[in-house]
């Protein structure tokens, strides 16, 4: 064991995801609540209050009540340092929500009891069944009528082809909205409103006792009863291994907005949640103990100081301890390179750090040397993979609005498409700019950004295109000949890669019948 193995065990690094408006964003407010870290949570859409989420900095958030980008913060729990990523829910945002999936040891799904288990959790889950992570789900809005608490589970696992446990259960909703049992602590919680502060919990140890009766009535105190045996006969018993293996979700109930079952779950989530666990890379199996510093990069965000025009670029440390100053092998340049002012964030508010471990997020000042998915070594050659590029369905290309400012337009093309916030190709047939998105309001999030980060305006015009896709061949006159037939839909992406853009479902079939000898891939990373 290393000397860093107790820091390393105090790391509890995840991400919140779910469906759009599932309130993620409300979670994530309340869990820094408790943290110490803000006193007071904002709203994440209030005309009344000015105040807005924490997680929620940039304009455009602030403006549509959604988040476009995913927000790092971190804070010390109960001996505990805990690392959240708040993502976004929008399908548009998928893929910087799945190369986020990459960067943590477990997962929080929010789902909302009135629309219960959504497309977009589905899509998500799938991620963290590929990887193995492990899910605890928070059911959010008791406070509002919904499904069935036990219809609600068998849907979860139907959907999510997981098992489930409830370690918390539902004393009624909506209107009537009682409170919950704490199954895994044996306490009763009783609820009161309260969207600001922390309220207090009323304890209660023995759910045969007749007090059960003076706090709930005769009615829900019978009905509880009959709940908790009725779990406890058909729900295997809660067993953190099966857990952590990602077979088994336990499952909380509660209202983040009325701040009530956040606290059980928070609690809980420290006990069982993994550390820092041991990362793939291509070569060997990295484990977090190692004495030696690596870390791959699996975010860049531009902009994230108005006044700046700094792009940051987010490192999850995998092994060992990361310092200030000290030399780091960047290993795509393959040439040494030190950080003098490495930051720790509270989503836009950072603060330097002179040291970090395995399982920590940080932000490293970029200045155009990093790309998602680049590795900081102490010296040895690694590489981790699993941070791909999905290939984009939407296509524009993109022209400049004001010919003054070429300059600022082709500095926040560049920063923006190296953040991946969308992929840009350059037709070799007229040489003109396409950019490729997943969906459509990340065109509306470029040019806003565009406009008001960099002082360029753009304009969009049609392109009727069907999917990018990147080609390769062993056999260099093939290739030669495709690129010749299919001149007009070949562009090159920002490595300088072949890209071929089918402007049809079967004009692009054909094409892989016809050259048996080119491959063609639908992800970036091959």
């Amino acid at each position: 064991m290393s000397q860093y193995s107790e820091e390393i065990k105090r790391r509890r690094t995840f991400a919140i995801v779910s469906h759009p408006d599932a309130g993620k964003t409300t979670l994530t407010e309340k869990l820094l609540l408790f943290g110490g870290a803000i006193h007071v949570a904002g709203a994440v859409k209030s005309n009344k209050i000015k105040k807005t989420a924490t997680s929620d900095w940039m304009e455009i958030e602030k403006q549509r009540g959604i988040s476009v980008a995913t927000s790092v913060m971190a804070f010390d729990y109960d001996d505990h340092k805990v690392n959240i990523l708040d993502t976004p829910g929008h399908q548009d945002f998928a893929e910087d929500t799945f190369r986020t999936l990459t960067a943590v040891d477990s997962v929080i799904i929010v789902i909302d009891i009135a629309k219960g288990v959504e497309a977009q959790t589905r899509k998500l889950m799938e991620v963290c069944r590929m990887r193995k992570t492990p899910v605890i789900v928070f059911v959010n809005k008791m406070d509002r009528d919904g499904k069935d608490p036990f219809d609600l589970l068998d849907e979860i696992e139907e959907e999510l082809q997981i098992k489930v446990r409830p370690l918390s259960w539902p004393i009624d909703m909506g209107q009537r909205f009682k409170g919950v049992y704490n199954i895994y602590e044996q306490k009763l919680d009783l609820y009161t409103p309260s969207k600001q502060y922390v309220t207090e919990k009323i304890e209660f140890n023995d759910i045969n006792s007749p007090e059960l009766e003076n706090h709930i009535g005769d009615t829900l105190a019978e009905k509880l009863r009959a709940d908790i045996e009725l779990i406890e006969g058909v729900y295997p018993e809660f067993d953190v291994d099966t857990y952590l293996k990602g077979d088994i979700a336990p499952v909380f109930f509660g209202s983040a907005l009325n701040n009530f079952g956040v606290k059980e779950l928070l609690d809980c989530f420290i006990k069982i949640a993994p550390s820092p666990r041991p990362i793939q890379a291509v070569e060997r199996v990295v484990e977090p103990e190692e004495d030696s510093f690596t870390g791959f990069i699996f975010k860049i965000h531009a902009n994230m100081d108005p006044n700046h025009r700094s792009c940051i670029a987010f490192v999850k440390i995998c092994s060992g301890r990361f310092e200030r100053n000290a030399p780091y092998k960047h290993v795509r340049f393959g040439k040494q390179v030190r950080f003098s002012s490495p930051t720790a964030f509270m989503a836009q508010k950072k603060e330097t750090v002179d040291e970090a471990f395995a399982g920590d997020i940080i932000g490293l000042p970029d200045t155009g040397n990093f790309k998602i998915g680049d590795t900081l070594t102490s010296g040895e050659e690694l590489h981790f993979k699993g941070l791909p590029s999905f290939s984009p369905e939407m296509f524009k290309y993109i022209e400049n609005a004001d010919p003054m400012k070429a300059k600022q337009l082709n500095k926040g093309i560049e920063q923006l498409m190296d953040e991946g916030v969308a992929q840009l190709f350059t037709n070799q047939f007229n040489g003109r700019k396409i950019i490729g998105t997943v969906g459509q309001l990340q065109f509306e999030v470029i040019q806003y950004r565009l406009l008001h980060e960099y002082g360029a305006q753009c304009k969009w015009e049609p392109i009727s295109l069907y999917k990018a896709c990147w080609i390769e061949s062993d056999n260099p006159v093939a290739l030669e000949n495709f690129k010749k037939r299919k001149s007009q839909y070949m562009a090159l992406d920002k490595e300088g890669r072949d890209v071929y853009l089918a402007d049809s479902g079967y004009v692009l079939t054909m094409a892989q019948q016809d050259f048996p000898d080119i491959r063609f891939h639908f992800t970036s990373e091959f």
